[in-house]
């Protein structure tokens, strides 16, 4: 049976809990978490997390893999993260093409260079990991603002990974957009140079605009019409595919970002025959 592609999801954030106990709203088709942020929470916390994991499907979208450090693999911390998915289920499990830790945690998303060796190495590590959790590893093309030692164009080295390690990609479209003003490519061009049949699914969200040529992805902000126009064009280019709204800080009401989910169903039935459109 063929997977639905028309799927819509939403962050969940540990403020939600109490306003999702009772009735989750029925436009988000799935939810997504970083592990890092629910491991070591038992008691209440845990229990209202496997409530809900036990009523709606959930992606995990880490945080702190590191896939890119040259510090060896955490294959313990890698062992917990496969014990978490399956304690809920859960068989997606997401990261960033990028490092943050380097003889100690970085705290912040780090630039991996794009080299052939690096494409080589980052591919061992992916390996590693999906041998632990017994899953495919889902690669998520990230921002970024310099790009150290570059001999590849970040579409070339995105690529290669993805060949290379034969993982999934988490196509973030935001991503996309705030790389192409930050360094001065055609977003659409790269879009479409994103190889289909290894989107698992996507991420789109809002970010801050630091000047007219530099943009900050924070996810904290409404996504803007330009990255609603990429969303549009993935999904003529590529299909409709499951895709999530990130929303990490300035995090308004439900219903607010309902608006934006219903915004994301309502690309996706533009795409899809009648019959595929939700009811």
């Amino acid at each position: 049976m063929t997977k639905a592609q028309n799927l819509v999801g939403l962050g969940l954030r540990r403020e939600m809990l109490d306003e999702l106990a009772d009735s989750l709203p029925e436009q988000v088709d799935f939810w997504e978490i970083a592990p890092e942020n629910w491991i070591p929470l038992g008691g209440g916390y845990g229990r209202k997390l496997r409530a809900l994991t036990s009523k709606r499907p959930f992606k995990t979208h880490g945080l702190s893999l590191s896939i890119g450090s040259p510090d060896p693999l955490d294959t313990e911390f890698v062992k917990t993260v496969k014990a978490f998915l399956d304690l809920h289920g859960i068989e997606d499990y997401s990261e960033h093409l990028s490092y943050c830790s380097a003889d100690g945690h970085l705290y912040d998303l780090m630039p991996i260079p794009f080299t052939e060796e690096a494409v080589k190495y980052v591919a061992e590590r992916v390996r590693q990991v999906q041998d632990i959790i017994e899953r495919p590893l889902i690669l998520e093309n990230v921002s970024y603002y310099a790009a150290p030692g570059q001999e590849l164009s970040e579409q070339e080295f995105t690529l290669a990974v993805l060949q290379e390690a034969d993982c999934k990609l988490l196509l973030d479209v935001n991503n996309i957009y705030v790389n192409s003003v930050n360094h001065g490519y055609d977003a659409e061009s790269f879009l479409k140079a994103m190889p289909t049949e290894r989107i698992a699914y996507a991420h789109i969200a809002g970010h801050y605009n630091e000047a007219e040529d530099l943009i900050v992805d924070t996810h904290g902000a409404d996504v803007i019409e330009p990255v609603w126009e990429l969303l549009d064009r993935a999904y003529a280019c590529h299909g409709v595919f499951p895709t999530l709204l990130e929303r990490d800080f300035n995090i308004p009401p439900m219903q607010v970002l309902l608006q934006e989910v219903n915004r994301i169903h309502a690309l996706q039935d533009k795409h899809l025959p009648a019959l595929g459109k939700r009811a």
